[in-house]
């Protein structure tokens, strides 16, 4: 049995990220989404509500599971007992630091390969941070993102947008 890993931060978790695990999933008996903790970010989703979008927007998909990690790659790669990473390309700019990636996740672990995969067509210019910048603002992200999603990042919208007349009241 073949057991890929994607991971990331998945903040949010967007139409792109999607079709990525479903083209993973049709290649792989098994593909883990690996939500990473990243501490250093600062994500607008807690890890809590990462993983139930995760889990909503990929719940059904049969041979694909929905897990949290922290630390480093190489320790979930190994508890998963997977053999693939699967990383996405968007563009030019994401090559540089994935191959960079790649060759230290080599080093690291010499028996497990990263596969390359570009998103479909209509697909290719979604960013997270595009999507929640949009988000924020009040702009209409549906087309990037999941219905779910998009109720989520509103939720999370008007959360923020309450803080900052709060604080804006209290200068």
């Amino acid at each position: 049995m073949i057991t890929a890993v994607y991971p990331g931060t998945f903040d949010p978790l967007t139409r792109g990220h999607e079709d990525l695990v479903r083209r993973a999933a049709s290649l792989f008996d098994h593909v883990v989404v690996g939500v990473a903790v990243s501490a250093g970010k600062n994500p607008l989703f807690t890890i809590e509500e990462r993983l139930q979008i995760a889990e909503e927007v990929l719940g059904h998909y049969p041979n694909v599971s929905v897990k949290s990690f922290g630390g480093l790659l190489k320790d979930f790669v190994r508890q998963e007992d997977a053999r693939i990473i699967v990383r996405g390309l968007r563009a030019v700019s994401d090559f540089e630091y994935e191959f960079q990636m790649a060759g230290m996740n080599r080093h690291l672990l010499p028996d497990v390969e990263t596969l390359f995969m570009t998103p479909s067509d209509q697909y290719q210019f979604i960013s997270g941070t595009f999507v929640r910048e949009i988000a924020l603002l009040g702009g209409e992200v549906g087309k990037f993102v999941f219905p779910s999603v998009e109720r989520w990042l509103h939720e999370k919208s008007k959360i923020r947008l309450a803080a900052r007349q709060a604080q804006s009241k209290d200068e």
